[in-house]
């Protein structure tokens, strides 16, 4: 449309020498123009742009209750379905606001075609350049559907140790004991060690004590044994046992081994380190430091 409000106008000199250009814009074309676009593809951009920024929080507010409607189902039943759950819907999520994107890019007036192809295209060489991050995705998909771990497990891998917040496709989102958030790819968690504490019901204690060797270890496991008793959190099958294991340099080092649920694990744990240290100190039994016996001839 430029021909139409911008005139060009060309004045030579007499001997032919030089030449002279002049450009005269019509402005009442250019604001004719100018209206008319803003009457016709303006006001479709403006729609799209309203139908985007609705359509999208409309997606994010139906997955989410949806997810928690079906997440309250599952609570009952293994954690690893409410993964799969949370995982599906977050890749439907993605493809339901791509196909709002592309289809209001269409309204506009844009062609598709050519953007469908550059994605395409644009795709594959991305995939060639992120090879690790397809590793990642794959290894995604194989830690859903094998399940070593699902949502709200405490688990040990790969140098994170925490509780499992969420499964996306590249990786693990891992929140520590001291509220950090590490996000560990998923292909080292899929061909990598990782311990679950969350896949069994009970969990073992192991409380590490010292007593001096001229103690008497007979008195010591009996204290240990009886205040485990009274502690409702400490199942009483498995019995708590407490045996020798090592002769230290300056003590005799005893271990307090004790079953509990596993979300009593730490509750459990604390409550023995300071109530055995109290109750020794209270019948007598000496918690040696290390020290040495030097010799003067």
């Amino acid at each position: 449309m430029v021909e139409y409000f911008i005139i060009f106008k060309e004045k030579k000199k007499v001997d032919d020498t030089a030449t002279e250009s002049t450009v005269i814009i019509n402005w009442e074309a250019l604001r004719d123009t100018v209206q008319a676009w803003l009457l016709d593809t303006g006001i479709k951009i403006l729609v799209a742009l309203i139908v985007l920024f609705v359509s999208y929080k409309i997606v994010n507010f139906l997955s989410r209750r949806i997810v928690k409607s079906i997440n309250k189902k599952l609570d009952d039943k293994r954690k690893s379905d409410k993964t799969i759950v949370n995982t599906v819907a977050y890749i439907i999520r993605i493809l339901l606001k791509v196909v709002i994107l592309i289809s209001l890019i269409s309204y506009v007036g844009i062609d598709v075609s050519g953007i469908t192809a550059l994605i395409a295209t644009t795709g594959l060489g991305i995939g060639l350049a992120v090879n690790g991050a397809l590793s990642n995705i794959a290894g995604g998909i194989l830690l859903i559907f094998t399940r070593p771990f699902g949502e709200d497990d405490f688990i040990n891998a790969c140098g994170a140790e925490g509780t499992v917040e969420q499964i996306r496709l590249c990786h693990t989102v891992i929140r520590t004991p001291d509220n950090k958030v590490v996000y560990v790819p998923n292909g080292s968690l899929s061909s990598g060690t990782v311990v679950n504490f969350s896949a069994k019901p009970d969990r073992r204690v192991d409380v590490e004590l010292s007593i001096a060797f001229s103690g008497d270890f007979e008195k010591a496991r009996d204290i240990v044994i009886n205040y485990c008793d009274t502690v409702e959190k400490i199942h009483k099958d498995p019995a708590p046992v407490v045996i020798i294991t090592e002769y230290g340099e300056s003590s005799l080092k005893l271990t307090a081994r004790v079953w509990a649920a596993k979300e009593d694990y730490w509750d459990v744990k604390f409550d023995l380190n300071e109530n055995i240290k109290k109750l020794f100190n209270e019948n007598g039994i000496e918690i040696p430091f290390p020290q040495v016996d030097v010799h003067m001839k």
